[in-house]
């Protein structure tokens, strides 16, 4: 792809993400969903490959489901409220319609079987453009929904982390443990969104850090499934001594900055007396660590003649560290004694 055209297809990605955060009126906001959307079909399929023509296919097809289903939710509550407001009145099956559009777009369980097809079917670039940025249009909709709209968004969220850490213990692909690792963090970002946004956001923050840092890590490596990390240190050994920690980070163990977001969301639904819900979620956790655990095991405790299918490289590309890959994974790994003050910052402007 020319690098103009490139340049053209990011720059309306972020038109329509922007549009989307800017409205207040559900047909500008869903108009920003679209060109979103139609903007990044293109980056899908850069690379002329079966898999990423299949991929871009089912994006488009649960893509046009969702929005088709979030404007029809829309006019009908024009219809019954005469309001286009995105924090206007909402009729129940409107909110809870909406909710279950937005929740497909996201990939919120049990609208989540699209997520790991097509991310197995991207590069690992365009994978996390759309395990992060894709993320935010729709997550900036649910966050305006009134309270009394989001009651689905608990079985949703529920739903998610259990699914997440479930569907990724049996997966040998790398794309597709990120794809799972995204929907049990998906369902740890709304699991607490009725209950305080703030900590959703910083929550969210710490996902596209984290996420970012393992694509990147991935894309030096070159790999696509567990047995391909085993060689990986001898193309980047600073990379496969930091990896193992960003992983550990994804799943949440101290003293990485994983930790944070899930400690904070603990106390808070068990201070709103959600005791179960907090329960259930730790549960699942422990299903997550597991996969988790298996990435680590084969890049930190597994030599090159162990595994007769994994290719050796010799030589390493010149360019694999760069500055923001390292700002990424300080932030992803080491960032948990500077959790509290972001967070007084926030409830600082929260208030």
């Amino acid at each position: 792809m020319s690098p103009y055209i490139l340049t053209l297809f990011l720059f309306t990605l972020g038109l329509g993400t922007t549009i989307t955060f800017a409205s207040t009126h559900w047909l500008l906001a869903w108009m920003g969903l679209e060109v979103n959307t139609l903007a990044f079909i293109p980056l899908m399929l850069r690379h002329s490959h079966p898999r990423a023509v299949e991929a871009a296919t089912k994006y488009f097809l649960t893509q046009a489901s969702a929005a088709a289903l979030i404007f029809y939710a829309a006019l009908i509550n024009a219809w019954e409220t005469g309001q286009w407001q995105l924090d206007g009145t909402y009729h129940p099956a409107v909110a809870c319609a909406i909710t279950l559009g937005l929740g497909l777009k996201i990939g919120l369980a049990p609208l989540h079987t699209w997520v790991p097809q097509v991310l197995q079917g991207l590069d690992l670039k365009t994978g996390l453009i759309l395990s992060t940025w894709q993320k935010l249009a729709p997550f900036a909709l649910l966050i305006q929904i009134p309270v009394e709209g989001r009651t689905p968004l608990v079985l949703l969220a529920l739903a998610s982390t259990l699914v997440g850490g479930w569907g990724g213990m049996n997966q040998t692909q790398l794309r597709k443990i990120l794809a799972y690792s995204s929907i049990a963090h998906m369902g740890w970002v709304i699991l607490i969104i009725q209950f305080s946004p703030s900590l959703t956001l910083l929550t969210l923050a710490l996902y596209m850090i984290m996420t970012s840092a393992s694509f990147l890590i991935l894309k030096a490596f070159e790999a696509k499934n567990i047995n391909g990390l085993a060689t990986s240190w001898v193309k980047a050994p600073l990379l496969a001594a930091l990896f193992p920690m960003v992983f550990l980070s994804l799943a949440g163990l101290p003293p990485f900055s994983g930790f944070a977001p899930k400690w904070l969301i603990f106390k808070e639904l068990i201070s709103n007396k959600e005791a179960f819900v907090a329960l259930s979620a730790a549960m699942s956790s422990l299903l997550a660590l597991y996969f988790y655990a298996r990435v680590v095991h084969a890049l930190a405790s597994t030599v090159a003649p162990h595994l007769t299918n994994a290719s050796t490289t010799w030589r390493l590309p010149p360019d694999q560290l760069t500055t923001v890959l390292m700002l990424f994974i300080t932030l992803a790994s080491f960032s948990l004694p500077i959790v509290p003050a972001i967070t007084a910052i926030t409830q600082f402007f929260q208030q």
